[in-house]
């Protein structure tokens, strides 16, 4: 499965940096073209000679080395790859990469590609738990790099814990399985709202909420890497789009949101509501700056049209899933509006919870469906939740046949 596949080998600067060698070769034996770049520290512990006779290919040390004159290294390296593998991934390089830091070839090639990442920790077990790294590994996280474990054990500085880089032949397993994937969403119409709506009072007041919109954000990117045809319906927001791919469409009120869903809602497969639509807006919208008057001003507000029941009542084999961000009685809230919306899952927690509120990297979720919970995460990256979510969505919608 990785024969003709090109595979770019960064290796960093640590003592596990000797493994990278079995990693070369092993990828190579299997099929793979792999193309080294090493960081100037990573060549104190092993010899570029050593990886380019294993790889058969130049090494790649100074972003301005250019061994082929018709082509910009580090652009060419980055559009061929099918894969980077980052074995050791330091944390200096974890913090480049994290940042958009780009002072050498490794770190410049690792920001021009988009192809898929795996990194392969290792450091001390100290670095590994400070909060620093754990950071910048969620923030990488949270961009679709995917990590491999490192493992547990005695280390090179004499402590014992966890930061061993993995063994080579769990790295090459992780590439394999990485290959072998299939887009379990392919071929289907995906559609996500994401943030908080915007209810103007006049020309420079609006109602709104503390919406970021990075929870769906990141579900439309986690389906987006399933394969399917994603449109991101997105209100006010701060969050920032990782993938291009993904279809945006910018609205701003609870009406905007629901004349764009609606109109694209016959032909999707599935439909995730994770943006936090306004429940009221102004009955009146003045045209012109609301001047000051008196100690008090009085605000008579009207229902907007609820979009997810909307959605849910004029079901025609669509996967439907909602959100339901509470304050107490979680279940019991969330359960009804499943019922009551004729929603296949709904994704619920409690904003009053520490990392699991808006504008957060983080959250925690139940999910549940029409049986009652199905999963819970704890604190986790939103990435990571958007990906159990997409999880669930497979199981349980993945079989269908996408609409015509």
């Amino acid at each position: 499965m990785l024969r003709g596949k090109t595979i770019v080998l960064g290796i960093s600067g640590g003592i596990a940096a000797y493994k990278a060698a079995s990693i070369c070769s092993k990828l190579v034996q299997a099929g793979a073209h792999v193309r080294v770049i090493m960081t100037e520290s990573a060549t104190k512990f092993i010899t570029p000679l050593t990886l380019q006779t294993l790889s058969r290919h130049p090494v790649y040390l100074d972003t301005f080395d250019e061994f082929e004159p018709e082509v910009v290294s580090h652009i060419h390296l980055a559009d061929s790859a099918d894969l980077v593998v980052i074995a050791p991934a330091t944390a200096n390089i974890l913090a480049k990469l994290a940042t958009g830091l780009a002072d050498d070839m490794l770190s410049t090639t690792l920001l021009a590609t988009t192809a898929p990442i795996l990194a392969a920790p290792a450091m001390n077990v100290h670095m590994y738990a400070h909060p620093a790294v754990e950071r910048n590994m969620q923030v990488l996280a949270d961009r679709g790099v995917r990590f491999i474990e490192p493992g547990t054990g005695q280390l090179a500085c004499g402590y014992v814990g966890k930061g061993r880089l993995a063994e080579p032949e769990d790295i090459v397993h992780a590439v394999e399985t990485w290959f072998s994937r299939k887009p379990r969403l392919a071929g289907k119409r995906v559609v996500v709202t994401a943030g908080g709506t915007i209810e103007r009072l006049d020309p420079v007041r609006y109602l709104t909420n503390d919406s970021s919109g990075k929870m769906g954000f990141a579900i439309a990117e986690a389906a987006r890497a399933e394969g399917a045809d994603v449109t991101l319906i997105a209100g006010r927001t701060t969050a920032k789009l990782v993938d291009n791919s993904v279809r945006l469409v910018r609205v701003e009120s609870a009406e905007d949101m629901l004349r764009e869903v609606t109109a694209r809602y016959p032909d999707a497969d599935i439909v995730v509501k994770a943006a936090a639509v306004a429940d009221y807006r102004p009955v009146h919208r003045s045209e012109s700056k609301i001047k000051k008057k008196g100690e008090q001003l009085t605000l008579e507000l009207e229902r907007t049209t609820d979009i997810l029941a909307t959605l849910g009542s004029r079901k025609t084999g669509q996967f439907l899933v909602g959100f339901a961000a509470e304050t107490d009685n979680v279940e019991h809230y969330a359960m009804d509006k499943l019922q009551r919306k004729r929603l296949d899952l709904i994704v619920a927690n409690d904003v009053t919870q520490e990392g699991a509120g808006f504008n957060v990297d983080t959250n925690a979720v139940a999910i549940y469906g029409p049986e009652g919970l199905v999963d819970k995460m704890p604190v986790s990256a939103k990435r990571a939740v958007a990906e159990r979510i997409i999880d669930h969505i497979v199981a349980r919608a993945g079989g269908k046949e996408a609409r015509a």
